[in-house]
């Protein structure tokens, strides 16, 4: 029943069940196959860093508000749970699918990485154990909050590497789950937004109800934490520029969230109807109004170029980028070796960047870290070049 729910749930983040079906074995399900790593890999390797864990915990975030919405509750939200593939997207696993474990003899290390269980009626535990929510530990009654909770573990691992909770028995591990407070993050990770703390603690509550009452709350406090991240900068985010990200988001909006870009959209009708008014009352108006028309047509011509040059300046910071060019709206970025974390940061940047478009076709990125001595010079000596990473190796491919 779970699964034919969740089949019919539609999200980038979330992988697809096709089809659902049973015999007097079991329960076949139809699903995604997702290319790319687990999180958990990605941890192991440390190939995730700050911006990377926060972008896929941005993506999962999103991905358990649309589930949520549908009525459905992971109930299992790990690291081995999360696949991101190899261009960067965060795609979440095994909606609905927990199995009951048998118990299991074996060392209280082995008991404690005991994997998913199942809840098949009221009061059985499930879930994984390190990454469970007091009431799952207690065995009551879940909601989505469960899931926000389990979600707080996983952002704590990718940005520290540490579980939160983690006792030498499993019995040790429930009760730091049910009362034990977590380290912050800022103790065992330096130079972290305050925010970022902020939004774990959250998730992190023993009681269901002073946690983020849903998941949509929780990716907004996390894209300003991505925000303060990139600039460096961690303040309260000023007018002007909240502004500026309502017009950006338009598209997203719930109609009583477009009151802000409405009036700012009337004032700029109203001023231009004046100008048009003065107009008619002499020709030195009529000339400022096209004065002021044909500086915003400049600006709007220009602004591909300009978000393109954004794209550069935030791109470039990643030590692995060779190259970037642009031919029409296709980007290219050059890498050394593009691992998950290159595909998650670029696609990031991508995406704000598209966000900021008003109209148009929307940038697409390629990325290449296979590139022949050859296709390199082609590519470095054609037109559209944005940036060249300043070595001795590049220029003398350069004049070669």
């Amino acid at each position: 029943q779970e699964a034919r729910a969740a089949a019919a749930v539609n999200h980038p983040a979330i992988a697809q069940i096709y089809d659902v079906d049973e015999d007097e074995s079991g329960v076949f399900i139809a699903m995604e196959l997702v290319p790319g790593k687990t999180v958990k890999a990605l941890i192991q390797g440390r190939e995730l860093d700050l911006l990377g864990a926060l972008e896929v915990g941005v993506q999962v975030a999103g991905g358990l508000h649309k589930a949520h919405e549908a009525g459905i509750v992971h109930r299992d939200i790990k690291p081995e749970n999360v696949i991101v593939t190899p261009d960067g997207h965060a795609k979440i696993l095994d909606f609905g699918l927990a199995k009951l474990m048998e118990p299991q003899s074996g060392s209280p290390d082995e008991i404690s990485h005991m994997e998913t269980l199942a809840k098949t009626q009221a009061g059985m535990v499930l879930g994984t154990l390190r990454y469970m929510s007091p009431e799952q530990a207690r065995g009551q009654v879940v909601d989505h909050r469960s899931d926000i909770f389990s979600f707080g573990v996983l952002l704590y691992e990718m940005v520290t590497g540490q579980l939160p909770f983690s006792g030498s028995t499993p019995l040790d591990t429930l009760h730091a789950i049910a009362f034990e407070e977590t380290r912050p993050v800022s103790q065992l990770r330096a130079n972290l937004p305050p925010s970022l703390q902020r939004v774990v603690s959250r998730c992190l509550r023993k009681r269901a109800q002073d946690r983020y009452p849903d998941c949509r709350e929780l990716s907004g406090d996390l894209k300003t934490v991505q925000r303060e991240a990139e600039s460096g900068i961690s303040s309260r985010v000023p007018l002007g520029q909240r502004l500026q990200e309502q017009l950006r988001s338009l598209g997203g909006l719930a109609p009583r969230e477009w009151l802000v870009p409405a009036a700012v959209g009337g004032l700029v009708v109203a001023a231009v109807s004046f100008f048009v008014w003065r107009a008619q009352e002499g020709l030195g108006s009529l000339f400022m109004v096209a004065i002021v028309g044909l500086l915003v047509w400049r600006r709007l011509r220009n602004r591909r170029q300009r978000l393109a040059r954004k794209f550069v300046g935030k791109a470039k910071r990643l030590r692995e980028i060779r190259l970037l060019a642009l031919d029409g709206m296709k980007l290219t970025a050059v890498a050394d070796t593009a691992v998950a974390n290159t595909y998650v940061r670029l696609n990031a940047i991508l995406d704000s960047i598209n966000a900021s478009m008003f109209f148009g076709d929307p940038f697409t990125l390629v990325v290449r870290d296979d590139l022949t001595p050859e296709e390199f010079r082609a590519l470095l000596t054609g037109p559209g070049v944005l940036y060249l990473r300043d070595d001795p190796m590049e220029r003398q491919a350069r004049l070669a």
